[in-house]
């Protein structure tokens, strides 16, 4: 891509600093990392920024709340050294991140929402304190199955002290219906484990509902900022020229 560096409107460091809210340490940093272009110097060696400056500078905060620095950074300096289609496959792999936690996010909540139906075919009895055998009837799995999941870390039956016998409590019954219900998404064990942790964190299922609302706006937010990211991205790419 040609360079069409402006020569018109000089800027100080302080100029872009303060236009951004950023000390004129960060500017410099940030010339330096490669996230602006350079910036060409005065007989004294004081740093000269113009617009296109302060245009890199501004698409590069758009991109990080959607994209994160680390990202937001090496597109930046992918497109400074004219590559600008690893800028456009590092974008590319953001919003497929974006997607899978969309996924994933879906996947919990069609568990969440089997969970449900379950209890309501079964009344509130459903996580009552039970035994691998009947539990593994209520699943429609067999009693090996529980016993991989346990080995998995995902279920963490107790042992009755006389009879050496699993009981699963209401918690254990609980994550096993989860595990069920995010087997048949097609969700591997190691998937499933950090969602089971997100359960436990929040204390349950019902508390969990207002955490998953919360996922959704973030991950809501996160799209936004990303289209505000891309104006601002191809805004820098035309005035580059």
């Amino acid at each position: 891509m040609g360079r069409n560096l402006q020569t018109s409107g000089k800027l100080r460091p302080v100029d872009l600093a303060r236009r951004h809210g950023l000390s004129t340490q960060a500017v410099r940093n940030y010339e330096q990392a490669g996230i602006l272009p350079t910036a060409a110097r005065t007989a004294s060696g004081y740093r000269l920024y113009t617009p296109l400056h302060e245009r890199a500078l501004a698409a590069f905060l758009a991109l990080v709340p959607g994209h994160g620095h680390a990202t937001a950074t090496a597109v930046m300096q992918a497109v400074n050294r004219d590559a600008v289609d690893e800028a456009f496959r590092l974008i590319d792999e953001s919003h497929a991140r974006l997607l899978h936690d969309r996924r994933t996010l879906r996947a919990v909540e069609d568990a969440l929402r089997g969970l449900t139906t379950d209890a309501a075919a079964a009344d509130s009895a459903v996580f009552r304190q039970t035994f691998i055998g009947p539990l593994a009837q209520m699943l429609g799995v067999r009693p090996a199955t529980l016993r991989k999941w346990e080995d998995a870390g995902l279920v963490r039956p107790r042992r009755d002290p006389v009879t050496g016998y699993r009981v699963y409590d209401p918690a254990d019954v609980r994550d096993a219906h989860l595990v069920r219900q995010l087997r048949r998404g097609g969700y591997l064990l190691e998937q499933i484990a950090p969602l089971l942790t997100q359960v436990r964190t929040a204390g349950g299922l019902e508390p969990l509902q207002s955490a998953l609302r919360d996922w959704r706006g973030r991950l809501s937010d996160r799209g936004r900022a990303m289209l505000r990211g891309a104006a601002a991205l191809d805004s820098y790419l035309r005035e580059r020229g």
